[in-house]
């Protein structure tokens, strides 16, 4: 897996959006769960959103919800992040990843961790 931050990058100033992208190569893509974690500094890594294999069903952490959407693109082996209203204390390394089962499961580990992009908003 590899992610990006998007055009813009990964630096953004508090309220403002931020769009990252996750690309896989496998033709299995299509049939995983995918997600979303992030590790703030000095932090454990944390769960944020969740999306099953179709993209119909969704799975957001209390601290994102209402504000981050998770979103996926089989068509194109892609995942997406659309963060909205953006807060200081979401600055983290955020990591895609897949599963392999249709519905992502907190239980089960991850079976593909992507590098990490590191996002950053400014007050």
């Amino acid at each position: 897996l590899s992610s990006a931050a998007g055009v813009w990058g990964g630096l953004v100033q508090a309220g403002g959006s931020l769009r990252l992208s996750c690309a896989a190569s496998g033709r299995t893509f299509s049939t995983y769960a995918m997600g979303w974690f992030r590790q703030a500094p000095g932090k454990e890594r944390e769960f944020v959103a969740a999306v099953n294999w179709s993209g119909g069903s969704t799975y957001y952490a209390d601290s994102v919800k209402g504000r981050f959407t998770i979103s996926r693109d089989n068509a194109n082996y892609a995942m997406y992040l659309q963060m909205n209203s953006l807060k200081p204390e979401d600055t983290a390394v955020y990591y895609c990843a897949g599963q392999r089962t249709s519905y992502y499961r907190a239980s089960y580990p991850m079976d593909y961790w992507g590098k990490g992009t590191l996002v950053t908003v400014s007050s």
